[in-house]
């Protein structure tokens, strides 16, 4: 489903420090000064959320003191580099308005695409996708997975002469993951398995066990079906932003084009101008 991500951590942060340059709100909290610059709490609330999983490291009671410190850090960077006249360079200038750019698309998206989209709409998706759902089958098998072909005929032979798969899984399968389980894998879909495994495992009734070994690069495995079922659809709640990013991708498409009607462009240089490039 398409996807459109509002803005990276990377332009977040660079949202934060530029919100850092301007004076602050005659509301706003003084938390700190460098040189008897203010930094605000709404500076600090902003750095904290676009460094978002940066700070996952660091004691939540210790958060707010170490952005605060990153914020102090940036501030006298950011101070320094003025002082050498970096700002000035063009260098400097192009990139600056390259964010300036970003920012304006992300309020942009923000307010004239993601504010059009409404819950009802979501859900109408929802049940749309939901009508046109051909659900996909699940399997439920065990398996005991051994190092050689003899040992899983040997298995094969105590399963004929009247075994327990769930006993003989515990006791003899080198899976340690199902092995406690009686071998069990739970649900499974078409491709969770490796190809032979779920080939074989495909031909089974219900009940039924592979009287030959299944090879794989695990090794050797005699598997059971234990169960068919159709998979079902998820909630509404659990797709809801995944429908949301799809539907705001649409719309964003769709605006882009109508605004681009009504633009004249004109690219000057000849190896650009050929056809766009396709989409991603």
């Amino acid at each position: 489903m398409f996807s459109l991500s509002r803005i990276t951590i990377g332009a977040a942060f660079v949202c934060a420090a530029i919100s850092f340059t301007g004076p602050a709100l005659a509301t706003d909290k003084v938390i700190a000064t460098v040189n008897g610059q203010a930094l605000t709490d709404t500076d600090l609330q902003t750095l904290i959320a676009s460094l978002g999983q940066q700070l996952q490291q660091v004691p939540e009671a210790a958060r707010p003191r170490a952005a605060l410190d990153r914020m102090i850090d940036m501030r006298i960077l950011a101070g320094e580099a003025t002082k050498l006249g970096l700002d000035k360079s063009p260098e400097f200038i192009a990139r600056l308005e390259a964010i300036r750019q970003q920012l304006l698309i992300t309020q942009f998206v923000k307010d004239n695409v993601e504010s059009k989209i409404a819950d009802a709409d979501l859900k109408a998706r929802y049940d749309k996708e939901v009508a046109g759902f051909t659900p996909p089958e699940e399997l439920r098998a065990r398996h005991i997975l051994v190092k050689t072909k003899e040992e899983a005929e040997d298995i094969i032979k105590q399963l004929n002469a009247g075994g327990d798969f769930a006993k003989l899984a515990t006791e003899k399968s080198q899976d340690p993951g199902s092995a406690a389980k009686g071998g069990d894998l739970d649900y499974f879909a078409a491709g969770d398995m490796v190809a032979p495994f779920e080939e074989a495992a495909q031909k089974l009734q219900i009940g039924e066990y592979t009287k030959e070994p299944v090879q794989t690069q695990f090794g050797f495995h005699v598997i059971k079906l234990e169960d068919r079922r159709k998979q079902k659809a998820p909630d509404f709640d659990q797709v809801k932003d995944q429908i949301r990013q799809a539907m705001v991708g649409e719309k964003f498409a769709e605006t882009l084009a109508n605004l681009k009607k009504d633009v004249k462009i004109e690219i000057k240089d000849p190896a650009l101008a050929g056809p766009a490039a396709p989409a991603k």
